[in-house]
């Protein structure tokens, strides 16, 4: 039997809970208004289920395995063994741990949930439909909504994800063995998370990127560093080389073929192809043009400064309203967008937005990048503190990279900074901090930091910027 049509009604509906979606909800539901979120697969989103959290979680394995197995110059022998479906179902551990928190955390703030496909049908009203045989629909409005879809990755022609061998991100995040060969296809930070992690668990990477680098958006001296310990674990590069086609290798395998702009061909033997080009919205099925909604050219939902769309009371949040495509930031703007729906006097402020890559080393940056500043109209003055100063960094076994701090030379702010070394995903914290306050080179530098760490590095900087560094030479 089928389930009829069910009219029900709502002051504010949420489309998608990923880390944009909850956190609009609760904080909606947290303002005292009535709030219904709609997800169709599993709370969290791509962020929790098949991306930051999942990530993180070889990572981490396979830095570990790496560490134990090349410590001998701290007097450390060992030759750990590496069990891919042990660490497959720990992480699946953490992930079903996660998921689970954060429907409770819905529940337990008030949002009503429903499980289902949601399509704008006009303006102020959705229609769900529900999955599974015989479980139909029902007609949701609303006086206020949040898009919160999000995005999958990008597949480029002739490589489905539906081959056995052609993996997307969430495959190589699933795989409970290590293929010998890996060939990626993409130098950004998915394709390079996964290229150093790969290679620490013992296959042999191949990437394969069109551009002539790695990290496009980073500045040159930081990539350089992480494509440099890159190659030290094995990974080989080939720039300048787009994919055009897979075959079945002779003996076995697959061949992945590439092209220059040139019409140069090149064949490298690999097991699996990782295609991580970059990731697209979710704004199929969602029809959004019957709320009068447009897209651009590649799909996003434009918003405004306070997160609406071109429908006021329809807000967009997170990776389908377009960069930064940052989990962290979707959350912010889903706070944002409950906060204006709610009449609070919100707006989204990207000045100190950090942004991270869990390479080896890892890249933290926030704010301008000395170039970015000169074009603002700033005199910007550049500090610097090598890790292969910092005591802390020395008795790591890891001295790769610096933090460097950026700001105003007439009035000292802080307007960004970029570190490439050890934790630097946790130490740009400190800096964004200090340009969302407006703190200056002096109040970071002031600030009594603990020894031995490898926050230091980051006051070591700020006196550098000054001049007045201690324990390393002044610029």
């Amino acid at each position: 039997m089928v389930v009829g049509d069910v009219t029900t009604g709502t002051e504010v509906l949420v489309i998608g809970a990923g880390p944009g979606g909850y956190v609009a909800a609760i904080r909606a539901a947290q303002e005292g208004l009535d709030t219904t979120l709609v997800e169709k697969d599993a709370y969290g989103g791509a962020c929790l289920n098949r991306g930051c959290i999942p990530s993180k979680a070889p990572i981490t394995g396979s830095g570990l395995a790496h560490e134990a197995g090349n410590a001998e110059f701290m007097g450390v022998h060992a030759d750990p063994a590496v069990d891919m479906g042990k660490m497959i179902e720990w992480k699946d551990g953490v992930v079903d741990r996660l998921t689970g928190g954060v429907e409770k955390l819905c529940k337990a703030n008030g949002v009503n949930l429903i499980e289902g496909t949601a399509s704008f049908v006009g303006e102020d009203t959705v229609r769900v439909a529900h999955g599974g045989d015989g479980q139909g629909s029902e007609t949701l409005s609303f006086e206020h909504a949040v898009v919160a879809t999000g995005s999958r990755p990008i597949q480029i022609p002739g490589f489905e994800f539906a081959e056995d061998h052609v993996w997307s991100s969430a495959d190589a995040l699933d795989a409970d063995t290590v293929p010998d060969r890996l060939g990626i296809v993409g130098g950004g930070y998915i394709g390079m998370e996964l290229a150093t992690t790969y290679a620490k668990l013992g296959a042999d990477v191949t990437v394969v990127e069109m551009l002539d680098d790695i990290l496009d958006p980073y500045e040159d001296d930081v990539k350089r560093i992480v494509r440099e310990r890159a190659a030290e674990l094995g990974v080989e590069f080939n720039f300048g080389e787009g994919a055009s086609e897979w075959s079945e290798a002779p003996d076995g395998g697959y061949l992945l073929h590439t092209e220059t702009e040139d019409s140069e061909e090149s064949t490298y033997g690999v097991d699996k192809i990782l295609v991580a080009v970059g990731r697209q919205p979710v704004t199929d099925g969602l029809d959004v043009a019957n709320a009068g909604i447009e897209t651009d050219d590649r799909g996003f939902i434009e918003t405004d400064d306070r997160t609406r769309t071109a429908v006021e009371h329809i807000h967009a949040v997170g990776d389908v309203a377009g960069d930064p495509m940052l989990a962290h930031a979707a959350s912010n703007e889903g706070i944002v967008a409950a906060e204006v729906i709610a009449g609070e006097p919100a707006a989204l402020d990207r000045q100190a937005v950090p942004a991270a890559v869990f390479t080896d080393p890892e890249i933290g940056t926030v704010g301008m990048t000395e170039a970015e500043a000169e074009d603002a109209g700033f005199d910007p003055v550049v500090g610097e503190m090598p890790f292969n100063a910092s005591g802390r960094a020395m008795t790591t076994g890891h001295t790769e990279g610096f933090a460097r701090i950026v700001a105003d030379e007439e009035t000292g702010f802080v307007l960004g900074g970029q570190i490439v070394g050890p934790e630097a995903s946790e130490l740009i914290a400190e800096v964004a901090l200090a340009v969302e306050m407006g703190a200056t080179l002096e109040d970071v530098a002031a600030t009594v930091h603990t020894h031995p760490t490898l926050a230091e590095a980051v006051m070591e900087a700020a006196e550098n910027a000054r001049g007045q560094a201690i324990h390393t030479l002044n610029r």
